[in-house]
């Protein structure tokens, strides 16, 4: 991490189905090996199914999919004196977007299951229905930010 130059911020042009610049971002960021058309075609494919079993539309449950993974306060380790403290600190919304991206897919990618669209549009319907391990995650970091509160005065 650079400490004279903040890094610029790449805009990411929208997706061709959806025109949606969040699928955009979650197809670059599933993508393995430069494979963009293989991300591509699993996510739209998991977007068809999680569209099929719901019955809503598939932009929708992927938005509130995502938005119930985001987390709001995360820990950060602040030394102090000889010790280490937990303080909670509040997320940038970019930063709260890319980790519900990075769970949900990590939690796709761990889940058992035939192909890796269904695998992620089983999590996807998870997450959207706040259960899975994506939103266990959540909470997790939510409830170990809530039992450090009292390192909360600890600055950055």
């Amino acid at each position: 991490m650079s400490r004279r130059t903040n890094a610029p911020v790449r805009t990411v042009l929208p997706d061709s189905v959806y025109n949606s610049v969040t699928v955009e971002k979650f197809i670059n960021r599933m993508m393995l090996d430069g494979k963009k058309s293989v991300s591509t075609r699993i996510l739209y494919s998991a977007m068809k199914i999680m569209g099929e079993k719901t019955g809503e539309s598939a932009l929708d449950v992927f938005t509130k999919a995502l938005e119930n993974v985001k987390p709001v306060i995360e820990v950060k380790s602040k030394r102090v004196g000889g010790a280490t403290y937990q303080v909670p600190t509040e997320i940038r919304e970019a930063r709260r977007e890319a980790l519900a991206m990075r769970w949900i897919i990590a939690a796709a990618r761990g889940r058992s299951g035939k192909s890796m669209s269904e695998k992620l549009a089983s999590e996807m319907l998870d997450a959207y229905s706040n259960t899975g391990t994506a939103f266990k995650k959540k909470e997790d970091m939510h409830r170990m930010a809530e039992a450090n509160k009292a390192f909360s005065h600890i600055r950055f």
